[in-house]
């Protein structure tokens, strides 16, 4: 039971990552706050959880709105007493697969800094605050991307998740005096979870899928694709005291990617 009397909030909670990772806090004795821009997705993760014995609640909250990520943090407090570890996951794609950095518009380009950049300033800003109120520390972890860390994927989605990578450097730095780790995970592509789809993957073809699995899994070394579950095992650990001196690290999930 790594998390054992602790409380999270995970955001992009409903589906993929968030979802897995929400499930896997849960089984090492967290409560889990289960926050999503789709609130039905929130309760059925929580519903998951509490069906396998754990203790969850949903809220409703787009990252991109700082009052939503204020209400999150305080329905945690609220309900749980504390709040312990904050996981800002909730992201978005490049809005078309494919996209050039000249064929995004200014709406595509506001839109992916507003939720994968600010949500994730939102959701570390607010973090901190209630770890100092308590006094005695806290984890903060994000998501970034292998996207981030060398030009691979869209190109403003990329800029956006290496702003979240030294945004999580800078909140390890100066979280650092007062017990506050702050750690990253970057995935690579991701084709089983819904992430991918939501750029424009068609995967109500069996066939297509399929085959975009096994091209995905073919540009990692060790030759599988990513999983949610794969993302959730290593977001599982960072927040754990198993971890207890690491901060400002961003930890590839990417089968060797970035290690070509």
């Amino acid at each position: 039971m790594l998390l054992d009397n602790r409380t999270a909030l995970v955001t992009g909670a409903g589906s993929g990552v968030g979802a897995a990772s929400a499930l896997r806090f849960a089984q090492e004795g967290a409560r889990v706050v289960c926050a999503d821009i789709r609130a039905d997705a929130a309760k059925e993760t929580v519903r998951r959880i509490e069906r396998a014995g754990g203790s969850g609640a949903a809220i409703a909250c787009d990252v991109s709105r700082e009052e939503d990520v204020v209400a999150a943090v305080a329905a945690a407090v609220e309900r749980f007493g504390r709040l312990d570890i904050v996981f800002n996951n909730a992201g978005i794609p490049t809005p078309r697969l494919g996209a050039q950095l000249e064929d995004h518009t200014t709406e595509d380009f506001q839109r992916l800094v507003g939720v994968n950049f600010a949500g994730v300033f939102h959701g570390c800003k607010h973090a901190v605050l209630q770890f100092k109120r308590q006094g005695d520390g806290g984890v903060v972890l994000n998501t970034g991307s292998v996207a981030g860390l060398v030009a691979w994927g869209g190109s403003v989605y990329g800029a956006t998740k290496g702003a979240v990578h030294q945004l999580t450097r800078a909140v390890a730095i100066e979280g650092a005096p007062f017990g506050i780790r702050a750690n990253a995970i970057g995935p690579a592509g991701m084709p089983l979870t819904n992430f991918m789809p939501a750029g424009g993957l068609d995967t109500s073809d069996a066939d297509a899928l399929e085959q975009t699995v096994q091209r995905v899994a073919a540009s990692h070394p060790l030759g599988r694709a990513i999983t949610a579950e794969d993302c959730a095992e290593a977001a599982v650990f960072l927040v754990s005291d198993r971890a207890a001196n690491l901060t400002g690290v961003v930890l590839p999930v990417d089968g060797g990617y970035v290690a070509r």
